[in-house]
């Protein structure tokens, strides 16, 4: 049975509540034994001795907070006495700390398509990419007709898992770096190995041309039996045309067909939204267990979200593996600041309201509790949005985003994830192109969303760690292989953003 509180560290002077507790209640933390002087809710933090103000909160043995006023112990602690302890303009070292040996892991068998380029996808499905926003709902339209006509649904055991638009409102109006970062992110979705086949849909008059939208895809434009283009203007019905199109690519994508492979090739994204008290001590600290062992195995890994990486970034910095990746590292995150700072706005404005509400105070105390989805594997690969993960690299990668869940998972399938862990406390439905696993930090929540939630991790306190980690990769290899379907996928919840940083025209 699970204890009323959870002390996450010894040396940490606040602990867990994991139920509601009562003031005046006596309840013990580790060998400590404590009386609430408040009423504590679940996921929110306890004061386990005296802490004077201006004295570090200590959790996940890393500072989180400074007190800013006398707090007693079993004193409710949050943000009424609790403040940040960032600064603007930290300074970073180089300090590589001694990492655990490499887990040797033996990947397991799964069932994948195998494409052309040498990667595999999970799954064999139609995907409509829009140029421009200009035809959103000629991709939508399109893609309603094919969903019935052409794939399982419409026609059981044709092989075509689904047909999806992804629609998004840009690819004109744009300029420079801006422009680039949108053309480069769609591109990555035509690439992307879970789609058997592509429709790139253009007005014909947009920034995003077909004929730079090409170059941008290099060789992949060659592939006409998995790419093909459709120019609106072009043509007297674009519908006709369009539909015309997808049935050719539908007759090719058929051919595809599952095959063995070791869990070793998959790259595997990690999220966290909707986050609460028990984001840090369940679901992300599952999660990064399964990433040790994926890691283990020979599979990618990435971590994103890189604002709720600021107040734990030098324990990711420590983990680099090279200087050569802390630099990159230092980039990321300095990176990031300049972003905030170039509009006028405040770095550590973060955790959300839904955040505090669920007990999480500082932006150092989400970013500590975030990072635990990394694991403790080091750090072998930093990658700037729009890039495409080294395929075969293996390991624990950095991948530059922001904490917005639609904006980030779309990083992360552009960036190649076949699958992504997303971990939610207070609930979230969001979908990313790729199978999305839901991972609730408390029961309460898997029972309440049951529509949403794919895996509860509040059980982790019974179950055991080691135990649920099992259970979790073998869900993993299952939605990998088509054995079973994420809750976004069965309720096609899916959608992208692309991440805009520039004016409109």
């Amino acid at each position: 049975m699970k204890e009323p509180l959870y002390l996450i560290k010894s040396g940490d002077n606040v602990a867990v509540a994991i139920s509601q507790l009562q003031k005046g209640v006596s309840v013990n933390a580790g060998e400590l034994s404590i009386v609430a002087l408040d009423g504590i809710p679940p996921g929110h933090k306890v004061a386990l001795a005296d802490i004077e103000p201006g004295q570090q909160i200590i959790k996940y043995g890393f500072p989180v907070g400074k007190a800013i006023v006398r707090i007693e112990k079993g004193q409710h602690v949050h943000t009424h006495n609790v403040a940040t302890l960032l600064s603007e303009t930290p300074e970073y070292r180089y300090n590589p700390a001694p990492l655990p040996p490499g887990q040797d892991t033996p990947a397991p068998e799964i069932e994948v398509f195998r494409r052309r380029d040498g990667r595999v996808g999970i799954r064999n499905e139609i995907w409509i990419i829009p140029a421009v926003g200009c035809v959103n709902k000629t991709a939508e339209i399109l893609a309603s007709w094919a969903m019935k006509e052409l794939a399982s649904d419409g026609c059981p055991g044709n092989g075509i898992d689904g047909v999806y638009a992804w629609t998004h409102p840009y690819g004109c109006s744009q300029m420079g770096n801006d422009h680039e970062l949108t053309k480069t992110i769609l591109a990555d979705l035509v690439k992307h190995p879970n789609a058997g086949a592509v429709l790139v849909l253009s007005l014909g008059c947009e920034n995003n041309t077909p004929e730079g939208f090409k170059h941008a895809l290099g060789s992949y434009a060659d592939d006409r039996e998995r790419v093909a283009f459709l120019v609106t203007q072009d043509c007297a019905d674009e519908l006709e045309e369009g539909r015309k199109l997808l049935s050719m690519l539908a007759e090719n994508a058929r051919k595809a067909h599952r095959e063995k492979a070791k869990m070793s090739e998959l790259i595997v994204g990690m999220k966290c939204g909707a986050s609460d008290g028990f984001s840090g001590i369940t679901a992300n600290p599952l999660v990064g267990r399964a990433s040790d062992a994926l890691c283990g195995m020979g599979a990618s890994v990435i971590l994103t979200e890189v604002p709720e990486m600021f107040g734990a970034e030098q324990m990711l910095m420590d983990r680099c593996e090279t200087r050569e990746l802390f630099d990159k590292t230092v980039s990321l995150i300095t990176d990031f600041k300049e972003y905030y700072r170039s509009h006028n706005q405040v770095v550590y404005d973060n955790p959300s309201p839904g955040n505090k509400a669920g007990g999480i105070t500082t932006l150092e105390e989400k970013s500590c509790g975030c990072v635990q989805k990394g694991g403790k594997a080091p750090v072998c690969g930093v990658y700037r949005y729009g890039e495409i993960i080294a395929s075969g690299r293996g390991g624990l990668a950095l991948l530059e985003g922001p904490g917005n869940d639609i904006v980030s998972t779309t990083a992360m399938t552009a960036a190649g994830a076949h699958i992504i862990l997303f971990t939610t406390g207070r609930g979230n439905p969001l979908g990313a192109p790729v199978p999305t696993i839901k991972i609730s930090t408390n029961s309460e929540l898997a029972k309440k969303k049951s529509n949403w939630i794919d895996f509860d991790s509040g059980v982790i306190f019974e179950t055991g760690a080691d135990a649920l980690c099992s259970k979790l990769l073998e869900l993993i290899a299952d939605i990998a292989s088509g054995r079973k379907k994420t809750k976004n996928e069965l309720n096609d919840y899916r959608e992208i953003a692309v991440f805009k940083n520039g004016v409109t025209l």
